[in-house]
């Protein structure tokens, strides 16, 4: 990385766990469920139609391209206050294939950061797929693979959801693991559907438990929109993510979002409630300082007022795309999330 927070910087942000006298490097990791990034023709076997210009929505060019420009705005921002490239990393949930995410890389407000691709297609039935996009500069893919989620059959029939991105590389030269979800939704009930997310939460759960076999100190992130609250029995249980930094033993994971969500901050709301499902759980290797290299910093919820909804029934809400066929000309349902990671480096 070629950018660095030198001392004048680190006196101003309130971290006190390393010596004033230093230099440190700073990287940013995030999340953002887009809310529907379709393209506007009608794929086969998927259910898209709405998102076509004959289609419920009247999905067309140009709001595609709006939606685009405000998705650009919004990501361009995620960051920048810590370092002048942005996120180095990005998560997506809901896009609806590889075009739309090279137009989107592609947009002004990005196109200076070179932004790369991983992409599958999975075998989501609404046709929407997870993705990571990153800036080469920063982060180095080494492998990558898709782990889909088996889910139980339903009336004799397979059902199907989004598979867990799995993406392996050296962040600045140290070895770093990704996982990018979205968990089964809540349809039919939060009770009735939570052993489904518990059940993509045990995917992550074993994938970081192999990782870490192989290397007790793995750096591993684990991001997405998981349908679950930080107190969901997915993540307090299943993961076993806890609250506090302080709490994590090796092997364990800290879930950076737990202090928004006690304070009531979300990331979505619904029925004049919050919900904070774009969470962001890192493993023992980034809050262990004796590991080294890059350590967690801090967490955001990056929710400007443009961002929301100022007037109507839904005000304070994230200001959406739709609301049911109504066009609202917004971002997302979504709040973005992200991280940053410092470590220090030598001076003279």
């Amino acid at each position: 990385m070629k950018h660095c927070i030198i001392l004048s910087i680190v006196i101003a942000l309130p971290f006190c766990c390393f010596s004033q006298k230093n230099a440190y490097k700073i990287g940013c990791i995030g999340f953002y469920n887009l809310e529907n990034l379709f393209d506007t023709l009608d794929a086969p076997n998927v259910r898209d139609e709405d998102f076509t210009p004959q289609g419920s929505y009247h999905y067309n060019t140009r709001i595609y391209v709006e939606k685009m420009d405000h998705l650009a705005r919004v990501v361009s921002e995620l960051g920048t206050e810590l370092t002048p490239d942005g996120v180095s990393i990005l998560g997506i949930a809901e896009v609806e294939n590889r075009k739309p995410l090279e137009d989107f890389i592609r947009h002004p407000k990005l196109k200076s950061r070179n932004y790369q691709i991983v992409w599958y297609d999975s075998p989501d039935e609404r046709g929407i797929d997870v993705a990571l996009i990153y800036q080469p500069k920063y982060f180095k893919v080494l492998s990558s693979r898709a782990v889909p989620i088996p889910l139980p059959s339903r009336n004799g029939e397979r059902d199907y959801t989004r598979d867990v991105l799995l993406v392996s590389g050296l962040y600045d030269g140290e070895p770093l693991h990704v996982m990018v979800n979205h968990w089964p939704s809540r349809v039919g009930g939060e009770a009735a559907s939570q052993p489904l997310r518990n059940l993509a939460a045990s995917i992550c759960k074993n994938i970081s438990d192999s990782l870490i076999n192989a290397d007790p100190n793995a750096k591993i992130v684990i991001m997405g929109d998981l349908n679950d609250d930080p107190s969901s029995p997915s993540v307090r249980q299943v993961l076993n993510a806890k609250a506090k930094k302080e709490q994590v033993e090796p092997g364990g994971m800290f879930n950076t979002m737990y202090d928004f969500y006690k304070k009531g901050i979300g990331t979505l709301a619904y029925q004049d409630a919050w919900s904070l499902f774009d969470q962001i759980i890192i493993s023992h290797g980034l809050v262990n300082e004796e590991v080294g290299g890059f350590q967690f910093y801090q967490a955001h919820v990056h929710n400007p007022p443009y961002m929301l909804q100022h007037s109507g029934q839904f005000k304070g809400y994230p200001l959406r795309t739709y609301v049911g066929s109504n066009y609202m000309g917004g971002y997302s349902d979504h709040f973005p999330t992200y991280i940053s990671l410092i470590k220090k480096i030598a001076t003279p």
